[in-house]
């Protein structure tokens, strides 16, 4: 038997931290009653529905890499009707999600799929997925604070330091920093707390995966082995 919150992230609805979310809020029904139990292992004969939209269990696994472009929101849908990144996927029939978040104006690579064993593992903090960015600032960055950023800086939910940084050669205010952190916007606190305007931010890599070879708004499936790595980190 699988738990609610897994048998909702397995149909490719969501996360199983956001399946486990959506529950706690009650927004899952089994048999038609609320439970707000996210380990709750389902039945055989279950009827799940979430947001009152029966689950399906999709057991074909797809794993999509997607470059995406600036004002472009990490999310399934937006009230305000602004472009998603689901909005790039719609030819793809099963319900895929984007694993993370960029925040809408940085670009890059980022994963989209419907497995969410891979998701709750590549999104986990204690996984330390690397991710690399390069960071275009309103001024160069001097050798000092990029040694700083390697001893560590304050922030307000504590020291934070980036794993490699360089600088890139063919444009004086850009460097690129590698990082294993989860936290929200860490890469531009962190050049805040220097005091540096962060102009640009694109992610180039993305649990060793790049996207060499694919234009801004347009994805490519995994390749087996790509998908072997990423279930074997």
């Amino acid at each position: 038997m699988t738990k609610l919150n897994k048998f909702i992230s397995d149909s490719g609805c969501c996360s199983r931290r956001k399946a486990a979310d959506l529950i706690k809020d009650g927004q899952v029904t089994v048999n038609g009653t609320i439970t707000l139990e996210p380990y709750y292992e389902v039945q055989e004969k279950d009827a799940i529905k979430v947001n009152n939209k029966l689950i399906q269990h999709d057991t074909h696994k797809l794993y999509f890499l997607f470059n995406k472009p600036q004002d472009v929101i990490t999310t399934a849908s937006d009230p305000q009707g602004r472009r998603t990144v689901m909005d790039f996927f719609k030819r793809i029939k099963s319900r895929v999600f984007p694993v993370g978040r960029l925040d809408r104006n940085t670009t890059g690579v980022m994963l989209v799929t419907n497995d969410g064993d891979l998701t709750q593992k590549l999104s986990h903090p204690k996984f330390g997925v690397s991710k690399t960015y390069h960071v275009t600032t309103h001024k160069p960055v001097t050798k000092e604070h990029m040694e700083l950023l390697l001893k560590g800086v304050k922030l307000e939910d504590g020291f934070m330091k980036v794993d490699k940084v360089r600088r890139l050669t063919q444009r004086k205010n850009s460097i690129s920093v590698t990082i294993h952190s989860g936290k929200k916007h860490v890469v531009k606190r962190l050049f805040k707390q220097l005091r540096y305007f962060v102009e640009r931010l694109d992610r180039t890599r993305f649990a060793g995966l790049t996207k060499q070879g694919l234009p801004l708004g347009t994805y490519r499936p995994l390749l087996k082995e790509e998908i072997q790595k990423l279930k074997d980190l």
